[in-house]
């Protein structure tokens, strides 16, 4: 016979399988008398599982409580399970990334060996058609995560938008899901300021380092810190054009990474902005739909004359 531990986790695999059971059909499979299950059914709803009895069928059911208790999941359902938190941790779902990722971390730190193997190779043969976002290696997600939560100083190496390379020795403490990419902000401790880093650019050198005291974030928010970071001050080409709105009434058409409004009066208002090339530029500023004066650079407003001519062009006189 089972020991009381391995019974009641035998127990609770049958009370999964989401049909009802006779309390004598359960006895039969876990080799007791009808009085020791009855007191394993006690237990587990001690432990918080919700495990109904079945009027005029005396059998058991489980069912849905008011939190979730732990679950007991089988290999192939193991699998399943991890399988889809890594495509939704790529950023497949909008909202959800980052309870996809913390759920993910602690699964695959329990997956036995034979399922990390067999995972391996069903990613290996997985062939994604998808956006032009760039994917994210789930494990290097689950190594920054784990890093941040552990307070341990990360090392890795890193490629910028310019393509330069360098080893960067940092204090995580926070890793973003954020307009499409995946972002980590740390302390960088060889620049002796905060950076933030493409994850998709970085790769990490394991094992991290010893424990650091969290700095204090300027402005104490990681989301409001990044967005600002990445409105301007990254990107190859700024600029700085005149909305002929008012700054609250554009508010609601910028988008997180876009830009800093900055309020003039009550018609107008200034973006500061930035992007990878002047035609990037271009198209953001326009799709406001509001009428906008460049004050430069000369390559911004080349590229939006050009799209003027392009416009003109396309509709015959």
């Amino acid at each position: 016979m089972l020991d009381t531990s391995a019974r009641l986790l035998r127990l609770l695999s049958l009370l999964q399988e989401h049909r009802s059971r006779s309390g004598a059909e359960l006895a039969e499979q876990l080799g007791v008398g009808v009085r020791t299950l009855r007191r394993d059914i006690d237990r587990l709803r001690e432990l918080g599982y919700p495990v109904h009895a079945e009027r005029g069928t005396a059998g058991y059911r489980l069912g849905a409580g008011s939190a979730l208790p732990p679950l007991l999941l089988d290999d192939e359902e193991a699998l399943a399970v991890t399988v889809g938190l890594r495509t939704v941790a790529g950023g497949t779902v909008e909202g959800i990334e980052q309870a996809s990722l913390r759920s993910l971390a602690k699964l695959e730190q329990l997956l036995p060996s034979r399922l990390r193997h067999r995972l391996a190779a069903l990613q290996r043969s997985v062939v994604r058609v998808g956006g032009a976002a760039p994917r994210v290696d789930p494990d290097v997600l689950i190594a920054l995560s784990e890093a941040c939560d552990r307070r341990e100083r990360i090392r890795f190496d890193y490629t910028d938008h310019g393509g330069r390379q360098s080893i960067r020795d940092t204090e995580p403490v926070a890793v973003v899901n954020f307009s499409r990419h995946w972002y980590l902000v740390a302390w960088d401790v060889g620049r002796h300021d905060w950076r933030s880093f493409r994850i998709d650019r970085l790769r990490p050198k394991i094992p991290t380092g010893p424990r650091f005291t969290p700095r204090e974030l300027p402005g104490g928010d990681v989301v409001a810190y990044l967005a600002g970071r990445l409105s301007d001050a990254a990107w190859s080409w700024r600029a700085t054009v005149v909305l002929h709105r008012s700054a609250d009434d554009l508010a609601d058409r910028i988008w997180p990474g876009m830009g800093v409004l900055e309020a003039v009066d009550d018609t107008s208002c200034l973006l500061h902005l930035g992007a990878d090339t002047p035609w990037s530029l271009t198209w953001m500023i326009t799709s406001l739909d509001v009428d906008f004066t460049v004050t430069g650079p000369p390559e911004l407003a080349e590229a939006v004359r050009a799209l003027g001519d392009r416009c003109r062009a396309a509709v015959p006189d």
